[in-house]
C-alpha cells in the first residue's frame, strides 16, 4: 500500500471517493493475510507440542517476525483519523426470565419492631437491597431472590 500525501490528493469527490475504496480494499485484504498468518502460527505451534522439530521452531519464528512487522507497518501507513470513542459505561446485566421459578430468601438485619440500637428509636422501612442468582438443578432450573430489608431510625437518622 502506498502512502498519499495530503498534497498528492485529487481535488474532484469521486476520485476521492475511489481512492477511499481502493485503501479500504488494501487494508481488508492485508488484514485477512495477518488473521491467515496467525491461523497458521495457532497450528504450528499446536503441531509443535506434538513433536519437536528444529524446522518448525525456525518456521514458527519466521512467521511471529512476519506477522510484527506487519502489524508495524499497518499502524505507521494508517492515517491518524481521531474519532470520537464511544463512551461506555458500567455494564449491565438483563434481568432473568420471568419465566423461571422464584424462591425468595429473606434476611432481616434485626426483627422490624426491636429499637435503634443507639437511641433506642423507632426503626423505619427504607427499602430493600434484592439480588437475584441462578441456580441450576437437576433438570431444570430456578432463581433465588435474596431480600435483604434496609431499615434506618426517625431519631438519630
Amino acid at each position: 500500500m502506498r502512502v498519499v500525501e495530503h498534497t498528492d490528493l485529487p481535488d474532484d469527490v469521486e476520485s476521492l471517493k475511489q481512492l477511499v475504496v481502493t485503501m479500504r480494499q488494501a487494508l481488508a485484504h492485508r488484514d485477512l493475510h495477518i488473521e491467515h498468518l496467525k491461523l497458521l502460527l495457532a497450528k504450528l505451534q499446536r503441531a509443535r507440542y506434538g513433536r519437536s522439530s528444529e524446522q518448525l521452531d525456525e518456521r514458527i519464528n519466521q512467521l511471529e517476525l512476519s506477522i510484527e512487522e506487519l502489524e508495524a507497518t499497518q499502524v505507521q501507513e494508517l492515517p491518524s483519523i481521531e474519532s470520537p470513542q464511544p463512551v461506555k459505561g458500567k455494564p449491565v446485566r438483563k434481568p432473568l426470565p420471568s419465566s423461571l421459578p422464584r424462591e425468595t430468601v429473606s434476611h432481616p438485619p434485626v426483627p422490624a419492631e426491636s429499637p435503634c440500637p443507639s437511641c433506642g428509636g423507632k426503626l423505619r422501612y427504607l427499602g430493600e437491597d434484592v439480588s437475584e442468582i441462578l441456580e441450576r438443578v437437576p433438570e431444570q432450573f430456578k432463581v433465588i431472590r435474596y431480600v435483604r430489608p434496609k431499615f434506618s431510625c426517625s431519631g438519630c437518622s
